[in-house]
């Protein structure tokens, strides 16, 4: 029997309009990150708990891949495993379908939900309070950002009881085609809090450093430089030691410095974000 992220409640999900698949984490086991979450952009997401079985996430993802619908690929998974009983798995496929599967012999209290767009599961919670919130907070918060609401369903889970044993790990991990860094991997958000007091809460805190340094404004909402902002900009810039001939490249190498870089792009015109932090500075 493979070895379990016991006390654990997950949330697979994802957000069509956005083209993102994605998992939320938060176990009593450390490093439940490097266990449970797997997703695929254009393919779906899974995630493998309880007396975890590994083999769930790539054989799930190589099954949505092949176009098999979340129920199936539940079944098919659980139907090779003869400890099926001790598993617990939640599966999203590439249209947002949605299974839960919860084994006899999970301990209480374990079950799931699914709805449109998401499975959420736990086992070892202090009620069925946890999973309910799981699914009832991601329902509430549609049209917010995927990883925003993932983050959001756990901490109302917690927030109703949780694991009961207690925290020590969480993760949060979204898929979405061209999202990662450069647009060079598949990856938008994998983020992990290995072995914490407050999980969650230092999850949510990594978050926000993800998404000043990587999130994205609206083309429409950038700032067209004109001649007081370029001059503001350069004063601001000299001060701080980046005094260049070249505004431009005086600009992109503070950028860089900062960890903005993906949110640069000339100086014709400027992320608001990224303008803010300038003047923190």
């Amino acid at each position: 029997m493979a070895n379990g992220c016991w006390a654990t409640y997950s949330l697979v999900a994802c957000d069509l309009e956005a083209r993102q698949w994605g998992v939320a984490v938060q176990s009593k086991f450390p490093a439940v990150g490097a266990v449970v979450p797997w997703a695929e952009a254009e393919v779906g997401a899974v995630a493998t708990q309880a007396v975890a079985n590994v083999s769930y996430g790539p054989d799930g993802l190589g099954l949505l891949r092949d176009g098999l619908a979340a129920e199936e690929v539940v079944r098919r998974l659980t139907a090779a495993d003869r400890d099926e009983e001790h598993r617990q798995a939640g599966v999203v496929d590439r249209q947002g379908r949605a299974a839960s599967h919860t084994g006899a012999s999970c301990l209480e209290w374990a079950g799931g939900l699914i709805g449109e767009g998401y499975a959420a599961q736990g086992n070892i919670l202090v009620s069925a309070e946890t999973v309910t919130a799981l699914a009832r907070t991601f329902e509430e918060t549609a049209g917010r950002k995927l990883p925003e609401r993932l983050l959001a369903a756990l901490a109302a889970a917690q927030q109703a009881g949780g694991d009961r044993r207690g925290q020590q790990s969480a993760a949060l991990y979204v898929v979405q085609k061209d999202s990662g860094y450069g647009a060079s991997s598949d990856i938008l958000v994998d983020l992990r809090v290995d072995d914490h007091e407050h999980p969650i809460e230092e999850l949510q805190r990594l978050w926000g450093i993800h998404d000043l340094l990587f999130g994205k404004t609206p083309e429409g909402e950038w700032l067209p430089v004109d001649d007081a902002l370029a001059g503001e900009l350069r004063d601001r810039l000299a001060e701080l030691g980046y005094a260049d001939e070249s505004l431009e490249r005086a600009f992109e190498t503070w950028a860089g410095v900062e960890n903005l870089e993906e949110r640069v792009h000339g100086v014709e015109r400027v992320d608001p974000v990224v303008l803010a932090e300038l003047r923190k500075r």
